[in-house]
C-alpha cells in the first residue's frame, strides 16, 4: 500500500481502520476478564512500540508493560502515556522476547499483545513460547501476524504476477528481496505454533480482508469508514465464507494459557 494511503489512515487504535477491528476483539476481552478477576489486567505489550495499544488499555485502566527493542519508539510512548494521563499505568522496557524475564522479573500477566510482532523475530516459535510461559494460568494471549495469501492478491492486483507467484510458493511468504516484511504466515501453520506453545485456540479470524485493497479517497467519510469496518467484521465471520479470513492481510489469534 502507498504511503499517501497508509498516512491517511492512521490513529489510534479504536478508531483506525487498519487497527479498530484488532483492537474491538482486544478491548472487550480485557473487560471480561476485568470482571472474572475483579480487577485491572496486567497486560504485556511485546513489540508495543509507540504504544497504540498500550495507551489506550491503560486509559481503561490495566497495567501495561510495553517491551521494544526500540529507545525512539519507547521515549515516543513515554510522551504518549503522559500526554494522556497515564503514565503510571505504562511501564516502557527495553529488550526483546529474550528479555521477558528481566523486564516482569517473577510476576505473570494476565493479557500478552504480540502485534506485527512474530513476523520480524529471530525465533518465532521460540518467541510463541516465552511469552507463553509468561501467561498466568487463565491469561490470554492476542496474536496478530501477517498472511501469505493477501499479499498474493496485492500483487496480483498491482500487476506484480512474478512477485505474486514468489509470494505463494516462497517458504516464508515474501515476494522478493524488496519485500518489507521477513516472513509471513499461512493460518494452519500459525493456529499449530499457537498450540505447539502450550496454549488453546479460541478464536482466530482474519482482519483488514479489504480495507488495504481499497484506495484511500473511496474511504473519505466516517460513513464510509463504518461501512467497510462493518463489511469487514462481518466478512471475516460469516459462516459460509469461512474461507475469506485468510484473504486478511494479517490473522487475529486469541488464545488462552489453561
Amino acid at each position: 500500500m502507498a504511503d499517501e494511503q497508509r498516512r491517511g489512515r492512521r490513529g489510534g487504535a479504536p478508531t483506525s481502520l487498519r487497527t479498530s477491528a484488532v483492537w474491538s476483539s482486544v478491548s472487550e476481552l480485557a473487560a471480561r476478564r476485568e470482571a472474572e478477576l475483579g480487577r485491572p489486567l496486567r497486560v504485556l505489550d511485546l513489540g508495543g512500540g509507540t504504544g497504540g495499544l498500550a495507551v489506550p488499555l491503560a486509559e481503561r485502566g490495566h497495567h501495561v508493560t510495553v517491551v521494544d527493542p526500540s529507545p525512539d519508539a519507547l521515549a515516543s510512548l513515554s510522551r504518549r502515556s503522559a500526554e494522556s494521563g497515564v503514565d503510571d499505568r505504562v511501564e516502557a522496557v527495553q529488550g526483546d522476547a529474550d528479555t521477558l524475564g528481566e523486564a516482569l522479573g517473577d510476576q505473570l500477566v494476565d493479557l500478552v499483545c504480540c502485534h506485527g510482532t512474530l513476523e520480524v523475530v529471530d525465533d518465532p516459535q521460540a518467541t510463541l513460547s516465552s511469552l507463553a510461559a509468561v501467561l498466568a494460568p487463565g491469561g490470554y494471549l492476542s496474536l496478530v501476524a501477517a498472511q501469505r495469501l493477501a499479499v498474493v492478491l496485492a500483487r496480483v492486483l498491482a500487476g506484480q504476477f512474478g512477485q505474486a507467484h514468489e509470494a505463494l510458493v516462497s517458504p516464508d511468504g515474501r515476494w522478493g528481496a524488496g519485500d518489507p516484511l521477513p516472513r509471513r504466515f499461512d493460518a494452519e501453520q500459525l493456529l499449530q505454533m499457537v498450540e505447539a506453545a502450550g496454549l488453546t485456540v479460541r478464536d482466530s479470524h482474519g482482519v483488514r480482508l479489504f480495507s488495504d485493497l481499497v484506495p484511500s479517497a473511496l474511504v473519505d467519510s466516517e460513513s464510509d469508514r463504518a461501512a467497510l469496518l462493518r463489511l469487514e467484521q462481518e466478512a471475516s465471520r460469516h459462516p459460509d465464507f469461512q474461507f475469506l479470513g485468510q484473504l486478511g492481510a494479517a490473522l487475529h489469534i486469541l488464545a488462552s494459557r489453561d
